[in-house]
């Protein structure tokens, strides 16, 4: 599996639940049509953590990176209902990181 990993903090004025709700539309679809295999969002606990990171922890993961390129594809054109989706998410965060990790070792990869 491929692990497109995404960290952020809430928007000022955003509560929590908004952008959980907004996150599980955008990625529900994207994982409905295909385009993913599953997502996850997870909170930081009691503050607990490095706060670099972010508040928020969303993992994205993909069978390999031919889907996760063909779910970028989806998003990119930024029109009509995906990216109603995605600005609905992205509306909502602040200092956004990414990361792509991979499970290891792979399949690919002998010993």
């Amino acid at each position: 599996m491929n692990c497109y990993e995404i960290w952020v903090d809430l928007a000022p004025g955003v509560k929590d639940l908004e952008l959980v709700t907004a996150v599980e539309n955008y990625l529900g679809a994207l994982k409905n049509d295909g385009k993913i295999e599953l997502f996850r969002i997870k909170r930081r606990k009691f503050g607990f953590g490095p706060e670099a990171l972010g508040e928020f922890w969303i993992s994205i993961e993909t069978k390999d990176l031919a889907q996760l390129d063909d779910a970028f594809h989806t998003v990119v054109p930024r029109e009509g209902e995906m990216e109603k989706l995605h600005a609905a998410v992205f509306s909502r965060i602040t200092n956004y990181k990414s990361g792509l990790w991979r499970d290891f070792p792979d399949p690919e990869r002998t010993r």
